[in-house]
């Protein structure tokens, strides 16, 4: 284990945002972090980097935080920038100083050792060797160049002062330094926050071989899917944990309040016949015993909690337009978008009640098209034309942005004054604005209250073509699926711009590609695009990412060659090692699972000797376990290659 918490309440501004979190972090683990926004998902990750501390209990149950060989912790919010002034490559290269440092100090032992070094020389550079391999010291330049060309720098940046670089480019050099730090423990805020789709599926591949840990916050589905292993669930400032990745999760969460459920609608009834029966008898001289019995029997009842619903509030609003299109809804022939050059022609013909997505790379024209669509940007060349009746609605990514001192209320309000006060709340409380939220000033609101509130206004004037530019930022999952279901109900011709590839995914009939090559229509949705147009960019982008092995630094071990002798006895003998390393790693994994048990065991949370005792032997197991797979995948692959 390299991190354990228990016990743990947390208060952040005098109020308490978590209770009694137990969280595990385990060497390699791959950890999704979920919930809605608010629910306390950044406050665990400064729990787990040390900015914020547990509150002490007034019971014997105090919280604990343990770490196991003090592993270093990585996390976006803690990256710097030394000098201002510094050179992009300069800064960037900067991690890697205890790398360098190792590796002048064992240059300069194996100098010593060729002179006659005694035996300490050789057990210190073996110690250096070890050391270095773990940090990565033999592939750092290579991870270097593939991390800085993919988050799109060019070599002509490298010597460019950092205050040259914009919010949004220092952000991504921020996260290009921490991903170079390899940390034991890597900690991910929302990580795909405005990278485009290819970065992403980069991305994926990257943690997914991370040879470390790592923490993860996202509102991104398919990213959870594709990276986690274990999810801890934030809910009502409590913290669950579930095996497997976002989707099983989802699985394993509905399973349980089913069953659970079912559970306390038995014992209610049961206790119901049971109080019956008793009221029933109670006074009869010859049942009184008996009904007695049966009060006694609901009085020992372990009583089964009534599961809570989940956090499932969503937001709706009408599907229908308020007046149907043409067939015809929007032909686009050669249609040059951009600003001072074309970024991209556009040629389509989109049909009545169709989906288009819109995906590509950042700059490449995605917003720049819906702005020329909507008449807020002039077209450059071609020509573009409505069909019958087309009413549009537009929504672009400032609009989450743009701050007011007016209430909520009074910001709709404004745009429809004909209606009456309690039509306003009405169609604001479909939005989740209820009570006293409709008071609150629109520069006090979130993000994603900001984005709620601006499909409110919009879809108030029932337009059967909406343009929709990057509505999800900002929402929580919960808002994320409730937009996804409005959207999919939604009887007009949708045209949508994302990065959320579980909404192109679910609504997305047909899609316009930007790549740097241009524009380029598929009348198909994101799963035939994976198939078929993905499938060969993202084989090509794997050779990017892959690290190999433990540390990336160990070159990809050859298989034995064959011995002489009777090929078929040497198999039968191979196969009898791999079954038994097989047994040997069942075993290994019910013993683990048994020091897990007494670690978690509340009466030992307060004896540290124990504790560290019993840690000492998990972290002997689990390296064992590693031993045992290693060479279980080495025989594996051999008897596969036969």
């Amino acid at each position: 284990m390299l991190l354990s918490i228990r016990n743990a309440d947390v208060s952040y501004g005098g109020e308490l945002i978590l209770t009694d979190v137990s969280f595990d972090i385990r060497p390699g683990e791959k950890i999704a972090v979920v919930g809605r926004n608010g629910c306390g998902k950044t406050t665990l990750l400064k729990l787990i980097t040390g900015e914020l501390s547990p509150q002490p209990r007034d019971s014997d149950d105090q919280p604990m935080i343990a770490r196991t060989g003090d592993p270093t912790i990585g996390c976006l919010s803690q990256m710097s920038f030394t000098d201002e002034n510094a050179a992009l490559g300069d800064e960037l290269k900067s991690v890697f100083a205890p790398v360098l440092a190792l590796k002048a100090r064992m240059e300069q032992l194996l100098e010593q050792m060729k002179n006659g070094g005694d035996e300490k020389l050789a057990e210190e550079y073996a110690a250096a060797e070890e050391r270095f391999s773990y940090l990565g010291g033999y592939r750092y330049e290579k991870d270097y160049e593939q991390l800085y060309r993919r988050f799109g720098f060019s070599p002509e940046e490298e010597s460019r002062p950092l205050s040259d670089f914009s919010g949004g480019q220092r952000t991504k050099i921020a996260f290009i330094k921490l991903l170079l730090s390899r940390p034991d423990i890597l900690l991910l805020d929302e990580p795909t926050n405005h990278l485009d789709i290819s970065t992403i599926a980069w991305l994926e591949g990257y943690i997914a071989e991370y040879p470390r840990a790592v923490v993860v916050v996202s509102h991104d589905r398919l990213f959870l899917d594709r990276v986690a292993e274990t999810v801890y669930e934030i809910e009502r400032g409590r913290i669950r944990r579930y095996i497997g990745n976002y989707s099983d999760y989802m699985r394993r969460k509905k399973e349980d309040y089913e069953q659970q459920l079912i559970r306390y609608n038995a014992q209610q009834k049961e206790k119901e016949r049971l109080e019956a029966l008793a009221e029933r008898f109670i006074h009869k001289a010859t049942k009184a015993s008996m009904a007695k019995s049966k009060l006694k029997a609901v009085e020992h009842m372990e009583l089964i909690e009534k599961p809570e619903e989940a956090d499932l509030k969503a937001f709706h609003a009408m599907s229908r337009p308020k007046r149907e299109s043409g067939r015809d809804v929007l032909i686009c022939e050669n249609l040059g978008v951009g600003y001072n050059d074309i970024l991209a022609r556009v040629s389509l013909n989109l049909q009545r009640g169709r989906k288009l997505g819109i995906i590509g790379g950042n700059g490449l024209g995605k917003s720049t098209f819906l702005k020329t669509v909507a008449g807020r940007l002039p077209k450059k060349s071609g020509k573009f034309t409505f069909g019958y009746a087309v009413d549009i609605g537009y929504f672009e990514q400032q609009m989450a942005a743009v701050g007011s001192t007016k209430s909520v209320l009074n910001e709709f309000w404004d745009e429809y004054p004909t209606l009456t006060e309690t039509e306003v709340r009405n169609i604001l409380g479909g939005f989740l604005f209820s009570g006293d939220d409709v008071f609150k000033t629109v520069s006090e609101i979130s993000g994603g209250e900001r984005v709620r509130l601006s499909l409110a206004k919009l879809l108030q004037t029932g337009p059967n073509l909406l343009l929709l530019d990057e509505p999800t930022n900002h929402m929580d999952i919960v808002g994320k699926e409730a937009l996804e279901e409005m959207l999919a109900d939604y009887e007009g011709t949708l045209i949508f711009v994302s990065h959320d590839r579980y909404l192109i995914r679910r609504l997305a009939q047909e899609l316009l590609i930007f790549t740097p090559e241009g524009a380029e229509y598929f009348p198909f949705g994101y799963e035939e695009y994976e198939r078929h147009y993905g499938k060969e960019k993202l084989q090509a982008a794997d050779q990017l990412w892959k690290i190999d092995g433990d540390a990336g630094a160990k070159e990809e071990k050859k298989v034995p060659a064959e011995k002489k002798g009777n090929p078929g006895k040497e198999r039968a003998k191979a196969e009898r090692r791999r079954d038994r390393l097989e047994q040997l790693l069942a075993e290994n994994d019910t013993q683990r699972e048994a020091l897990e048990a007494e670690i978690s065991d509340p009466q030992n949370a307060s004896d540290y000797v124990k504790l560290t005792e019993l840690q000492g032997k998990l972290d002997e197991l689990s390296a064992k376990a590693d031993e045992y797979m290693e060479e279980w995948e080495e025989l594996d692959r051999v008897l596969s290659s036969d």
